[in-house]
């Protein structure tokens, strides 16, 4: 079997696994609340970057950690849909610091957990939960060392 034939075969089967799993799970009876995401420890010069708060005031927390904070680093924290966010601001605190910061970018994937809960309390459903994955990424934006 070439690697084509190969790979359309195990997508085909995937795609059955969860067209399987989903009728088990009626979403019309069910309410989704999804968690919140384990987050690392919280240190003064991390910064978690989300899509809610205004960019603007993201940009200047991190500034003002950098310039008045005494910080020399700060790593910004993005999850999701907030990766890119997170990315803008890094570069631009690379740009507005003409050169002087540098990044060092990490990805990782992290576990969410999603709570499924029966619509109607008095019907037989039970309360469920849904394990899915999600991308994250880590920016250490720094001064380096005077050699």
């Amino acid at each position: 079997m070439n690697s084509e034939a190969h790979t359309n075969s195990k997508t085909r089967k995937n795609s059955e696994a969860r067209k399987n799993s989903e009728a088990q799970m009626d979403p019309v009876e069910y309410t989704l609340r999804k968690r919140l995401p384990r987050k690392l420890p919280k240190r003064r010069n991390d910064v978690y970057v989300n899509m809610k708060t205004d960019f603007r005031a993201q940009l200047a927390r991190c500034q003002k950690l950098l310039e008045g904070g005494g910080h020399r680093e700060i790593c910004v924290h993005g999850l999701g849909l907030a990766i890119n966010r997170a990315i803008n601001i890094a570069l631009q605190l690379q740009a507005s610091s003409q050169g002087a910061l540098q990044l060092a970018a990490n990805t990782s994937t992290v576990e969410l957990v999603d709570d499924l809960e029966p619509e109607d309390p008095d019907e037989a459903g039970e309360p469920m939960t849904r394990t899915r994955n999600n991308s994250a990424i880590h920016i250490k934006v720094f001064y380096p060392d005077a050699q």
